[in-house]
């Protein structure tokens, strides 16, 4: 038998009232004016709701005064004339200085309980505060750190919020002197079907040792080659999004770009894509012609078409290496390979192997017999087995280490690929990854890593975000994704921005895709479509990540609220957003609440205090808002896609089944939720 989950202690509205000696009516004003959920008098509240209601309404017991029995008092005695003698003069006391109350709270934000502790009262008082505040939150429940200060602010102490540093992983001046040569990291990129994965398979099968190639019996996501005893690192990536994503997540993991285009089949239009995604991280690009045993392959069509996106040949007189090869007959490999040390050359990339290593998590996932699995590229230090480690909300200690060879290994150095075992759970790609102390401060790093993802917000700003900062005074570079419908109008709307002296990152025709998001989260970007499209996932991604995608139809409504913007002038507008959809599939009538609708969420969710708008037979038949939402007994303040919940509305009992449900919220324009 499975042991039953342990219930809230919860006192009817109508046991407590007799308690206080108040009728339910009277105590019902008092809860709704406290934001305690109560309907009626068979209302249920929770325990720690009513002890916050009992201190505030139990008469504060005063001690009875102690009775005085008279006691007979002798007449004074006759005074004695004695002359006058001059009184000395009090001195005057120092009084002690004011003793100032102080707390520090930390600015990812702070627990009810915690917050109490603190400030050394009881944690009713602080939940009493909150109310007043319009919170509504338990003991176990964070808030953030500047309503933690104006709750310490009304008891009299002053607050300092500490600012949690960010960890540097650049190397100290101290260390230079231990610095040495790291192999250079390298992704390979370009259109789909020019040839990425044969040409990083025609790597690995030429450089490879062959007492090593037998090894290879998993797939880790990168490996290593050797050329004339220098290694290089491969991120086995799917393309410029997983280049991109492991970026807007702040890890700079790559080191040169490899861009493949094949010769045959020349610039298209996901060249593109990789060429700006690659220039937006800043990473030097070394073009791969493939494809040149093709009797149609044209090399020089294909430099041709690269200039147009500022990629110049060095044997045309520019800076980007070109490089003609054929993955299918493992021909241009070696000079590649020795193009891509070059580059590495004269980057000087270095690290410390003498410090505790920190690096990039690429990839990760949940193994059935070795648990919690990541990916590690390690940027600098050593990282051993036994090591303390952190990433993002993840923690542990070193298991195992194996290599992309699928051998067991004791160390990995900078620059290097290991799959790790021992964390707490499945880390993010991107994460950045961080050998500490020992096992409590890995713990500790983890959960300030959770409370600080839980109270951050989105880097993407909005146009209008970005108007406020240069209105207050603030110089910004403005990035912009721009799409279109047709080329024409591409080139009408990027000019005429280029004018306003605005960074277009990326400029292409087609629909808003994952890709384009992914770009701009990276770089805080805004993105803009003129009567284009943006797909499902696009669209998801943004709301999640906060990017801010603006649509128009009308080219000069484009240039002026991007001038307005750059001015400073451009004012925050509304738009009303369906965050769900419902269908009311039974109804009940209860004598106190009325009629409650038993509804299917079908999309999106139902948020209580969100518009709420009930359609018959495809016509609006009523207009306003979700007042109140369970999930069987309980309330509750939203119910997700795929369950059902009770709606209600004072005042409105019209509900039907198969009454269609639209919740919609108003959102400050182009912001996602």
């Amino acid at each position: 038998m499975a042991k039953k989950a342990p219930t809230k202690k919860t006192l009817r509205v109508s046991a407590l009232a007799k308690e206080l000696g108040k009728t339910s009516k009277e105590l019902l004003a008092i809860l709704k004016d406290l934001g305690i959920p109560a309907k009626t008098h068979a209302s249920t509240i929770e325990e720690e709701s009513v002890k916050i209601v009992k201190e505030l309404l139990e008469p504060k017991k005063v001690a009875s005064p102690v009775p005085v029995h008279p006691v007979p008092v002798p007449p004074p005695p006759l005074p004695i004339p004695t002359p006058p003698m001059p009184t000395p003069m009090p001195m005057p006391m120092p009084s002690p200085p004011p003793q100032v109350k102080s707390i520090k709270i930390k600015g990812e934000g702070i627990i009810v309980k915690d917050l109490a502790d603190l400030l050394k009262i009881k944690t009713t008082d602080v939940i009493k505060e909150l109310m007043k505040k319009g919170f509504l939150l338990n003991i176990n429940q964070s808030l953030n750190a500047e309503v933690a200060k104006q709750v310490a602010e009304q008891f009299g102490f002053t607050v300092e919020v500490v600012m949690r540093e960010e960890k540097k992983h650049e190397v100290l001046l101290s260390d230079l002197h231990e610095l040495k040569t790291r192999p250079p990291v390298v992704t390979i990129m370009g259109h789909v079907d020019h040839g990425k994965t044969k040409l990083l398979d025609a790597i690995r099968a030429t450089k490879v040792a062959e007492s090593e190639a037998g090894g290879i019996t998993q797939h880790i996501g990168a490996y290593q080659v050797e050329i004339k005893g220098k290694k290089i690192t491969f991120l086995d990536t799917p393309g410029h999004e997983a280049f991109t994503a492991l970026r807007a997540r702040g890890a700079k993991a790559t080191d040169i770009a490899v861009l493949v285009v094949a010769a045959d089949d020349g610039v298209m239009p996901q060249t593109i894509e990789a060429i700006d995604h690659a220039k937006a991280a800043g990473v030097p690009i070394i073009v791969a012609i493939n494809k040149v045993d093709k009797p149609d392959s044209n090399p020089d069509k294909v430099k041709q078409q690269l200039t147009e996106h500022k990629l110049v040949s060095e044997d045309w007189g520019g800076d980007t290496i070109m490089l003609p090869v054929s993955a299918k007959n493992k021909t241009g490999i070696d000079e590649l390979l020795e193009m891509i040390l070059l580059v590495a050359e004269v980057q000087e990339l270095k690290a410390n192997p003498g410090v505790p290593a920190t690096g990039v998590v690429i990839e990760s996932k949940l193994d059935k017999g070795r648990g919690p699995v990541a990916t590690i590229l390690i940027k600098n230090g050593t990282l051993k087995v036994g090591d303390a480690f952190v990433a993002g909300k993840a923690y542990g200690k070193i298991r195992a280490l194996i290599n992309s060879f699928g051998k067991r290994v004791n160390k990995g150095f900078p620059s290097s690929p290991v799959e790790i075992l021992g964390a707490s759970i499945v880390p993010q790609p991107g994460e950045l990854f961080e050998v500490v102390a020992d096992d409590k401060v890995a713990r500790q790093t983890a959960e300030d890593n959770l409370a600080s993802q839980k109270f951050s917000q989105h880097g993407a700003q909005t146009l209008e975000s970005f108007s406020q900062k240069i209105k207050e005074g603030e110089r910004n570079d403005l990035k912009i994704v721009l799409k279109a419908d047709v080329q024409g109008s591409l080139e009408a709307i990027a000019q005429s921005l280029q004018t306003l002296e605005v960074n277009i990152i990326h400029a292409q025709v087609g629909e808003i895709s994952e890709s384009d998001v992914l770009l701009a989260e990276a770089s805080n970007a805004i993105i803009i479509g003129f009567n284009t499209l943006v797909s499902s996932r696009a669209r998801e991604i943004a709301r999640t990540e906060g990017v801010n995608i603006r649509l128009y139809n009308i080219i000069y409504k484009v240039i002026d609220d991007v001038k307005k913007a750059m001015e400073g002038l451009l004012a925050i507008e509304y738009e009303e957003v369906v965050i769900g959809k419902g269908e009311v599939r039974n109804t009940f009538k209860y004598s106190k609440v009325g009629v409650i609708a038993g509804c299917f969420v079908l999309s999106g969710k139902i948020v209580r205090g969100a518009g709420l708008r009930v359609f018959r037979d495809s016509k609006l038949i009523y207009e306003g808002k979700v007042e109140n939402l369970k999930r069987f007994k309980d309330d509750v303040k939203e119910v997700l896609e795929g369950f059902e919940c009770g709606v209600s509305i004072n005042g409105y009992e019209d509900f039907k089944e198969k009454d269609q449900l639209e919740i919609f919220e108003m959102r400050e324009k182009g912001k996602s939720e």
